[in-house]
C-alpha cells in the first residue's frame, strides 16, 4: 500500500468492481485504452479478482486501485509492469472523470515513481495514444521526457482506429538530478 496526502494506492477488492466498471466504460476514457469496453458487471468482477491475485514485487503487471482518502471512493487505477530484470518498469493509469483536473493524476504518478525508485528501479517508461494529450501532459509534468513515437499503427481494441503511440521515459538519474 502506498499513501499520499489524498490517495491510497492499494490492492483491488471485489467491492471495487462497480466503480471500476463505471469509469472504464466512459467512452472518452476507453477510447485511449487497451482493455475491451464496455465491461459487463461480470467482466469487471473477474478483472478485479485477477488484479487482486497479482504481486507488486514480481515481474509482470500489478494494478493498484487508487482510493480517494476523503471519500473512500475508487478514483482510478494505476498499473505497473516490472520487467524481468526488476530494474525497469512500465506504468499506465486511469482516473475516473470526477477526479480529473484536480491534481490527483500528478499525485498518484509521483507517488509510484517515488516508490519504484526507492526500490532500486533504474528506469520507468510509459506509452500513450498520440492523441491522448492529457496523459502526455501528465507524464511530462511528472518528469518524463518524450522518447519518440512508435509509428507503426496500433489498432485500438475498442474503436478499431489506427493510431501511433508516443513513448516516454524517466531514469533514476533524471529523477534525482
Amino acid at each position: 500500500m502506498i499513501e499520499t496526502p489524498r490517495l491510497i494506492l492499494r490492492r483491488f477488492t471485489l467491492a471495487d468492481a462497480p466503480a471500476m466498471r463505471t469509469y472504464r466504460n466512459t467512452p472518452a476514457i476507453a477510447r485511449y485504452q487497451a482493455w475491451r469496453s464496455p465491461l459487463t458487471h461480470e467482466d469487471a468482477e473477474h478483472q478485479v479478482l485477477l488484479y487482486a491475485k497479482q504481486e507488486p514485487a514480481e515481474a509482470g503487471w500489478f494494478q493498484y486501485a487508487v482510493e480517494h482518502k476523503g471519500t473512500g471512493h475508487l478514483a482510478g487505477d494505476l498499473g505497473v509492469r516490472l520487467d524481468d530484470d526488476l530494474l525497469q518498469a512500465e506504468i499506465g493509469f486511469t482516473l475516473a472523470p470526477a477526479f480529473q483536473r484536480q491534481g490527483y493524476g500528478t499525485e498518484m504518478v509521483l507517488s509510484i515513481l517515488d516508490h519504484l525508485f526507492a526500490q532500486g528501479m533504474r528506469r520507468v517508461y510509459a506509452e500513450c495514444d498520440i492523441r491522448n494529450t492529457r496523459s502526455a501532459a501528465l507524464l511530462e509534468r511528472t518528469g518524463f521526457r518524450h522518447e519518440g513515437t512508435r509509428t507503426r499503427p496500433t489498432i485500438n481494441i475498442n474503436t478499431g482506429e489506427r493510431t501511433d503511440m508516443t513513448l516516454y521515459e524517466l531514469s533514476h538519474h533524471q529523477r534525482t538530478a
